[in-house]
């Protein structure tokens, strides 16, 4: 019993002890301003090459008084949503027949890896081409972009539940919806909700790669825009606006993580 309340006593975290994890990324925040500001003012950049942190400040108050920086930054979001769920329902079916059928593994690997062997921005022109400069040739590239990590998670996560579990519900007489519902997803989940957090920042990067080749819309419009008008603040405002979305995705990610393996932190 003394062992036991020993255990869960160094298990506790003691009270009122500062949490110094939530204040480095701040710090971190602060630090990187602060060496930003010293940089352009010590070695005299020009507005152009390197604007300070107050003039992006300005930029950003600018475009979003305007309503330019909210309306591209929902042309862009809405892309990225597209392209991800269409590339993670597409990488989640073909990922669970491949990871059921060694025969189709062996007919569509070596598709898929040569797939990986041209990089998106080679093939985003001809995607641009054949699906126009619209929302579809984007919403197409995040789906390619994201579709391969998503992919090889679900074959890996699916594979790596036990076989002695399988022959334990067949042994039970479980039918092909319980086994995939009881055991495969439950099973799969941690590993697949890993390539999701990768695959919901590849889309962030499809996206602006196809803005990027052609689009009169979204941040990677902005972008091009900026440094075509040489306002290097505007450029700054939009890659800030990227980040934000991709961090928000990853949290969204993390968060349903949190939710969905919340059986594997409950006490037994």
């Amino acid at each position: 019993m003394a062992a036991v309340s020993t255990q869960s006593h160094f298990s506790r975290p003691e009270p009122g002890r500062p949490t110094r994890g939530w204040l480095a990324v701040p710090l971190s925040l602060i630090a990187a301003l602060v060496l930003w500001e010293a940089v352009v003012r010590l070695n005299h950049f020009p507005a152009f090459i390197l604007p300070l942190p107050g003039q992006v400040w300005q930029r950003f108050w600018v475009v979003l008084g305007s309503g330019e920086l909210a309306w591209h930054t929902g042309i862009t979001l809405s892309e990225v949503l597209s392209g991800l769920g269409l590339g993670l329902v597409a990488a989640t079916a073909l990922g669970y027949l491949i990871a059921k059928s060694p025969a189709l593994e062996r007919t569509v690997t070596p598709f898929i890896v040569a797939s990986q062997a041209v990089p998106i921005v080679a093939i985003a022109p001809l995607l641009v081409i054949w699906f126009g400069v619209g929302l579809q040739s984007k919403v197409v590239i995040c789906a390619l972009i994201v579709f391969f990590p998503i992919l090889i998670n679900t074959v890996v996560g699916l594979r790596s539940v036990e076989p002695e579990l399988h022959d334990l519900m067949r042994s039970l007489r479980a039918t092909r919806w319980q086994v995939f519902t009881k055991l495969d997803v439950p099973g799969a989940l941690p590993i697949w909700l890993a390539g999701l957090k990768v695959g919901a920042t590849l889309a962030v990067i499809g996206a602006v790669v196809g803005e990027f080749v052609g689009s009169d819309r979204g941040l990677g419009f902005l972008i091009n825009f900026g440094r075509g008008q040489y306002d290097t603040a505007l450029v700054f405002v939009a890659v800030t606006a990227l980040v934000v979305i991709a961090l928000a995705l990853y949290g969204l990610v993390s968060l349903l993580e949190r939710v969905l393996l919340a059986w594997k932190n409950d006490p037994v």
